[in-house]
């Protein structure tokens, strides 16, 4: 039985990491940040998840976890991920995001000894790496022009990684993946912010939802797909960098079209107020991935379209909303 090591495990790529690994027999072990974490009791409920506890930011901690967990592969999703937080705390942001992968990475390399390729390493990176774009659509080789401190931080970890596999002969690699959304994504997330919206508005809870850049595009695709891909990043003989994507864009406008027409309201425009406080400082207008890697080497394509997304999260957010009456 393979034994995999995730940490990041309470977020919504976690969750749905962990679902898929022991669906195929893996013994998972989840690395959680306190004791009191809020988000325990979101995993508690995984039959067969095993938690440990460290911080990315405490080497030690993670070595007590590699050694108690043993793990063949281990999946790097911790992070600060929300990038309008990433200017209010920069420095947080850059110990948690960037630092916290080379902890990881050294936790991992210590652990493997003489044999470096012992352990299979995922990191996972971002195409907010690519920020102002130098190339449309983006792909593995593009200029990295991050434009936010998470921005930054995730390309010290993604070099980070290039680096610990070229340098140690680790077996580590880095998947790029694109905005990926779903039902288990945070409500400060702007396709949760509006489908949430969406429902409470539906259900008189709610009269407006405020939004920044509405013609901001960018690539979403379906986070549960998108965990596979890491998977199979992982099953290759050889370590290597993915682009994750679905290689079509869509706008904030878009997204409201979509979500309150499944509600059954075609004018959003009354129930949609800009506020600039939403503004990022450096804005990334155009994200778009070529993710033809991945499906000519992973053999990976994306199944849940961008509709089909979001009405889903119209329809998981209704239900949580009917179900908390209030």
């Amino acid at each position: 039985m393979p034994t995999a090591l995730i940490t990041g495990v309470t977020g919504q790529d976690g969750l749905y990491l962990s679902e898929l690994l022991l669906a195929k027999g893996y013994e998972v072990y989840g690395l959680v940040r306190g004791q009191n974490n809020p988000k325990v009791e979101i995993v508690r409920g995984i039959p067969g998840l095993k938690l440990l506890f460290g911080d990315l930011t405490d080497l030690s901690s993670l070595l007590r976890a590699v050694h108690t967990a043993r793990p063949d592969e281990i999946y790097n999703l911790g992070a600060i991920s929300y990038v309008a937080y990433s200017w209010e705390n920069a420095r947080l942001t850059s110990d948690v995001t960037g630092m916290g992968v080379l902890n990881m990475l050294e936790a991992t390399r210590l652990y493997c000894g003489d044999d470096p390729a012992k352990v299979r390493f995922y990191q996972a990176s971002s195409s907010e790496m690519f920020g102002k774009v130098q190339e449309v659509p983006q792909r593995e080789s593009t200029l990295l022009w991050p434009r936010s401190p998470y921005g930054v931080a995730k390309v010290f970890g993604h070099y980070m990684t290039i680096n610990y596999r070229e340098s140690y002969g680790m077996h580590a690699s880095s998947g790029i993946l694109f905005n990926h959304e779903s039902p288990r994504r945070g409500p400060e997330f702007v396709t949760r912010k509006v489908t949430r919206a969406v429902a409470r508005i539906t259900l008189g809870l709610q009269e407006k939802v405020e939004l920044g850049n509405l013609d901001a595009r960018r690539d979403w695709g379906f986070a549960g797909d998108y965990v596979e891909a890491m998977w199979l990043m992982l099953q290759q003989e050889t370590a290597d960098d993915y682009v994750i994507s679905t290689g079509e864009t869509h706008s904030i406008r878009e997204l409201l079209d979509v979500a309150f027409a499944h509600a059954g309201i075609d004018d959003w425009s009354s129930y949609v107020a800009l506020n600039p406080a939403y503004l990022r400082p450096a804005e990334v207008d155009l994200l778009i991935g070529d993710c033809s890697k991945a499906r000519e080497t992973l053999g990976w394509r994306p199944k849940v379209g961008f509709e089909e997304m979001i009405r889903m999260m119209v329809d998981a957010d209704l239900a949580e909303q009917r179900t908390l009456g209030v």
